[in-house]
């Protein structure tokens, strides 16, 4: 398909300076969290205010996936891929000299600009160097990184918090995205090559676009796949509050609570890196729309009652997050691999989707104040309930996960 083939079982260190690039990207999003409580004093707002750099960080990525996603499919992977990770170590170390809330803002949407291209060309050069089950396992080895984020992020950022403020997490970020940026210049090869790079400027950027988004089956997994982060970030964004605020846990407490969800997920991204091939990835996505949607809904339901305790709430909180990583993986490979003629694109439009879904829901869940769960999991029901909803899509369209016929091309003439 591209310049690069991936081998069907062996790892190589291009896929994992991929993996890191996308560990970075969860990494900005979920260390600071701990601090949100503190960041309201340290920068005076209100919790909706200081959610505003995880909305404008998430706007970043949005928009830069949107850009950066289509000048991958004209200029090829490497170049793009490179210029953001550079910008993505700039940014870091200016979000750690930041001197106000107006100016985090700013750096954090910089930063997420920045970082798109290891997201959305990630997923471009999976298309270029493999497909099918093959494919299917390399979003789910992602989306497992991904999921390390969470994992990692909020444990270190607590320990960060308490011991160097919230600048420390910006500098560690620094120093892990210089890493990210040497793997990629190392590891990663072009794998577009040059013949099959689309020529043209934005009207031919908006027609891939147009083409990728015409696919009906390829649309309702793009609104499962955004959803689905959608009811994630709904969780990110009051977690810090939930678990401090709410459930009274101490900083560290609350990090380990916030990691402990996601070690679930992470060990349910694994596993379903082994589904692939005994069951159908469509299957596997159908599994975990329901279960994400049945146990948000009863997340909801627990805390409309008053009766959310810390084990249930766990409880809880790991099997949606078990669906949720089935969702992600199975959602993000179905619909990219409709759309293999225009695999920046399609990851473009893909990944800005789920990001400003993602942006619109986290200063939301704050509206109700740092001493309720009610518009978190009323947010994360509605996210599911949609996503779940958004798979009729696909009904009457070609079998999901059938390639969709490429556009047809002019010839130049002689």
């Amino acid at each position: 398909m591209g310049g690069v083939r991936i081998p069907d079982e062996q790892a190589t260190p291009g896929e994992a300076a991929l993996g890191l690039l996308a560990f970075v990207t969860p990494l900005a999003t979920d260390m600071y969290l701990p601090a949100f409580p503190h960041l309201t004093e340290e920068l005076p707002s209100s919790a909706s205010g200081i959610q505003l750099t995880l909305t404008a960080f998430l706007l970043g990525m949005g928009l830069g996936q949107l850009v950066i996603g289509p000048l991958s499919d004209r200029f090829g992977r490497r170049v793009p891929l490179l210029t953001g990770a550079l910008v993505m170590v700039v940014a870091s170390a200016l979000c750690a000299l930041a001197p106000s809330l107006g100016v985090l803002v700013v750096l954090r949407f910089v930063q997420g600009f920045s970082g798109s291209a290891g997201v959305v060309i990630g997923r471009a050069v999976i298309t270029d160097a493999a497909s099918g089950d093959r494919a299917a396992k390399l979003f789910g080895t992602l989306m497992t990184l991904t999921g390390l984020g969470p994992v990692v992020a909020p444990v270190v950022g607590g320990a960060l918090t308490e011991s160097t403020g919230w600048r420390g997490v910006f500098w560690v970020l620094t120093g892990v995205s210089a890493l990210a940026l040497l793997g990629a210049v190392v590891f990663v090869p072009e794998t577009l090559p040059a013949g099959k790079r689309h020529s043209g400027g934005p009207r031919a950027t908006l027609r891939a676009m147009r083409g990728v988004l015409a696919d009906r089956a390829y649309l309702g997994c793009t609104l499962s796949f955004g959803l689905a982060f959608a009811m994630l970030f709904s969780y990110i964004a009051g977690s810090a509050f939930l678990f401090q605020k709410v459930l009274g846990l101490s900083i560290g407490h609350a990090s380990l609570a916030f990691a402990g969800a996601g070690v679930v997920g992470t060990f349910a991204s694994l596993a379903g890196t082994r589904l692939v091939g005994r069951f159908s990835p469509g299957g596997l996505l159908r599994t975990g729309l329901w279960a994400m949607a049945v146990c948000a809904a009863a997340l909801c339901a627990v805390s409309l009652a008053g009766v959310l305790t810390l084990p249930l709430t766990m409880a809880l909180l790991c099997l949606v997050f078990i669906g949720m990583r089935l969702v992600t993986a199975n959602a993000g490979a179905l619909a990219m691999a409709r759309v293999p003629h225009a695999s920046g694109s399609g990851s473009a439009v893909l990944g800005t989707l789920q990001c400003a879904l993602s942006a619109v829901t986290a200063p939301l869940v704050g509206l109700g104040g740092e001493d309720t769960a009610v518009p978190m999991f009323l947010s994360m029901t509605l996210c599911a309930a949609l996503s779940l909803l958004s798979l009729l899509l696909t009904r009457g369209a070609p079998p999901v996960g059938a390639p969709a016929p490429a556009p047809r091309r002019e010839t130049a003439r002689a």
